[in-house]
């Protein structure tokens, strides 16, 4: 899925992405068409700031996201440090929770869920999910909330964008490692990118059945905007027919189709 919503360090804009290192000035930015006070703002000095200083980390896990080391100053400075990139971080990801899906967007549904009430919801699913052998569920319920957090950045792509598979990929990778920088020295943002990493190369059990989470949510909210709003989204099914990895996705899915089909009868009484 994906948005026309900017950002305000890597922005969406058509099928360009427009990155805010250090060398890209203000008058270039008015060029592109993004005001002036984006270029000067504290966001985005923070942003240069950040990626100018992000060469001196001295290890990478080999995907372009830093595993940074802790910390050794006094608990007091680190602390204060820590709060000043949580926020900075956690201000950043409120776009997840303004950036409507855009599969939605593009079919006129009403008041369309956001990116992060699609990651709540998968978040729920590894919460309630039954024990699978050799399934570790909090690490399920992690990268259920780490698995779209480069759309904060980049916003949601959709292949209706025409953006290629491998570009969008690059897109999000380049965007996942400027926001781990924005943590700064913190053991966390290792995990977030190695989170991320291993949901998209689809390596691990848990990579696994998120992916059947991130389609299950898909067509249990397109259920439900049928029902609420009387719309036909047979495309979201059809598109995830077959496509379900694990026993816990396929036996979730097949819940939801049945569901459609009871309600459907409903519908033509």
């Amino acid at each position: 899925m994906g948005s026309g919503s900017q950002g305000v360090l890597l922005f969406k804009s058509s099928s360009t992405l427009v990155s805010l290192s250090p060398s890209l000035a203000s008058t270039q930015l008015s060029r592109l068409g993004f005001s002036k006070s984006i270029a000067t703002s504290k966001a985005y000095r923070m942003a240069a700031t950040e990626a100018s200083s992000s060469s001196s980390s001295s290890v990478s896990d080999g995907h372009g996201i830093n595993p940074l080391d802790s910390s050794s100053a006094s608990n007091g400075t680190a602390f204060s440090s820590s709060a000043s990139s949580a926020i900075d971080f956690l201000s950043l990801c409120h776009r997840l929770k303004t950036t409507k899906r855009a599969g939605w967007v593009l079919r006129d549904v009403k008041d369309p869920e956001s990116i992060s009430d699609h990651m709540y919801r998968m978040g729920l699913m590894g919460l309630i999910m039954a024990d699978v052998p050799g399934v570790n569920r909090d690490k399920c319920i992690k990268m259920a909330i780490v698995h779209d957090i480069a759309e904060a950045i980049v916003g949601d792509i959709t292949p209706s964008d025409g953006i290629p598979k491998e570009e969008k990929s690059r897109r999000e990778r380049e965007a996942l490692d400027h926001m781990c920088k924005l943590l700064g020295v913190d053991a966390r943002a290792k995990e977030i990118g190695e989170l991320w990493m291993e949901y998209e190369e689809n390596s691990t059990p848990e990579a696994k059945i998120v992916k059947d989470f991130d389609k299950v949510e898909m067509i249990l909210q397109a259920l439900e905007y049928e029902n609420g709003q009387r719309k036909d989204l047979d495309e979201f099914f059809k598109s995830t027919a077959g496509k379900f990895q694990t026993d816990l996705g396929k036996a979730w899915a097949a819940e939801i189709k049945s569901r459609r089909k009871k309600d459907d009868q409903l519908f033509n009484c």
